[in-house]
């Protein structure tokens, strides 16, 4: 069995230029090298910490939640950033849908200026946040409004340094999604259901906002499910924030849906580094217990431009399976080298991670929220 074993330089170097391929052009069957050049840029926007308070230390559980809404409260009142629309890839508030989604892009900045964070105030780094976005929102977008706000998120670089170190940079991005969410939620949710969903840094971004402000039960009642492929949650997630729920099956509700797609012979990815054990589900027949789905589940792999046109579409193009000792996701029947890429080793399909299963994701989405409709239906009864 090959085994791909990377250093974390060697690996943050790899993935430096992974998603920026990824959000600039369609994914055709192939991918293809891309050369890109950053201007020269400082780093000068500040944020607004939502996530303190002046307030004095509580000490009992009762006290925090209390402290949680009335930051809520405060942050009705404060004038935000995401009050103004420059601030948001899409803001789909007029619209009839029944649910929503709040929609977090994957990382678009190589961090070639010297700079750690996405500036806000660069165009061009917005509309790539923006593309990539829009590969993602046909998932969702027949069932729920879609909230998808710019964000400062850390740099392909960033990945490269000591976690001690990048955490800074993380935590930056943080705060503007933290911002965002809570902005939406007060002056946009109105009491709807709604989906998180996010794509490699976006789902990293979802996962911290679950153990952050998740705990707030009025949160979890409207939530019907948090989708985040590409990143990995492991069972010291869960132990942190035991509120968090990992989907079991195809239907269940307030979950999240996470796995990592590569080759059979992959032991090792940047995602799911050798040694580690992620939570994941199987997207074809929606089950963690390694039963393998053959290509016949397969409704349908998309490959999306950054207009959100599909550019191909391939029904039962591949079967998958989970490796219960990694934790992630197999898929069989795909030849390594139709997918071959500069940007990560062969067998690490980091980038089709939904686009393998786009019309199944596109399927369950539906599912859920109308579970979720029988359920309120159910408790109103």
């Amino acid at each position: 069995m090959r085994s791909i074993k990377k250093g974390a330089r060697c690996w943050a170097g790899i993935f430096l230029s992974a998603l920026l391929m990824f959000t600039m052009y369609a994914c055709t069957g192939k991918a293809q090298e891309l050369e890109s050049s950053v201007k020269n840029e400082s780093f000068a926007s500040e944020s607004v910490n939502l996530g303190e308070s002046d307030s004095p230390a509580v000490s009992s559980e009762e006290d925090r939640l209390q402290e949680r809404g009335i930051l809520r409260e405060e942050l009705s009142r404060k004038r935000s950033r995401y009050e103004s629309l420059e601030y948001w890839a899409c803001l789909e508030k007029d619209s009839s849908k029944p649910a929503d989604v709040f929609l977090l892009s994957p990382t678009v900045d190589m961090g070639t200026a010297g700079n750690y964070n996405l500036s806000l105030e660069d165009a061009g780094m917005k509309e790539k946040l923006k593309g990539a976005m829009t590969m993602q929102r046909g998932i969702y977008d027949g069932t729920a409004r879609v909230f998808s706000p710019y964000y400062r998120e850390a740099a392909f670089s960033v990945y490269s340094l000591p976690k001690e170190e990048a955490e800074p940079y993380f935590e930056i991005a943080y705060e503007d999604v933290k911002e965002a969410f809570l902005y939406y939620m007060e002056n946009y949710n109105g009491g709807r259901p709604f989906f998180l969903a996010g794509f490699s840094q976006g789902s990293d971004m979802v996962l911290r906002l679950l153990k952050d402000v998740f705990q707030q039960e009025e949160y979890r009642e409207l939530l019907i499910a948090a989708y985040c492929p590409g990143w990995r949650v492991t069972e010291k997630d869960l132990e942190e924030a035991p509120w968090l729920k990992m989907a079991q099956g195809e239907t269940d509700l307030g979950v999240i849906i996470s796995y990592n797609t590569e080759a059979v012979e992959v032991e090792d990815s940047l995602m799911v580094p050798l040694g580690e054990k992620a939570l994941s589900i199987n997207p074809l027949n929606w089950k963690t217990d390694g039963t393998s789905a053959g290509r016949s589940e397969n409704l349908g792999a998309c490959f999306i431009n950054s207009e959100g046109r599909i550019t191909s579409e391939i029904p039962q193009l591949t079967g998958a399976y989970l490796d219960l000792r990694r934790g992630t996701l197999k898929v069989p029947d795909i030849k390594e080298a139709d997918y071959l890429n500069s940007s990560f080793p062969e067998g690490v399909y980091h980038l089709y991670d939904y686009m393998f299963f786009y019309r199944n994701l596109q399927k369950n989405v539906g599912d859920r929220y109308a579970a979720y409709q029988e359920s309120a239906s159910a408790a109103v009864a």
